[in-house]
């Protein structure tokens, strides 16, 4: 008998949930940032393409750049700044309300 894998991927339904499947929308594709923007990564996991890594779901962080049809998010953890690569769909604006 073989271990169970231990992948990025493995146990994505319990590290994912909490979302509610939606029509496809396009609008969420076609969300232009630009730097210094402020945004939340929200992994969206209908989409698999460009899915940040599962520790930095729910943090803020600022736009730096465009890299191709991604993002280079800085996000803040701790002491250290970190670089996340993704794309727009698991992007969602921060508000400027209150």
């Amino acid at each position: 008998m073989s271990k169970a894998s231990k992948g990025l991927r493995s146990g994505t339904r319990r590290k994912l949930k909490g979302r509610v499947r939606s029509k496809f929308k396009p609008e969420k594709f076609l969300k232009e940032f630009k730097p210094g923007d402020k945004v939340i990564i929200k992994p969206d996991p209908s989409v698999q393409k460009g899915l940040p890594y599962h520790r930095f779901k729910g943090r803020m962080g600022i736009v730096d750049s465009k890299r191709g049809s991604a993002y280079l998010v800085n996000v803040k953890v701790g002491k250290a700044e970190k670089t996340v690569i993704t794309r727009t769909e698991h992007l969602k604006a921060l508000s400027s309300k209150g």
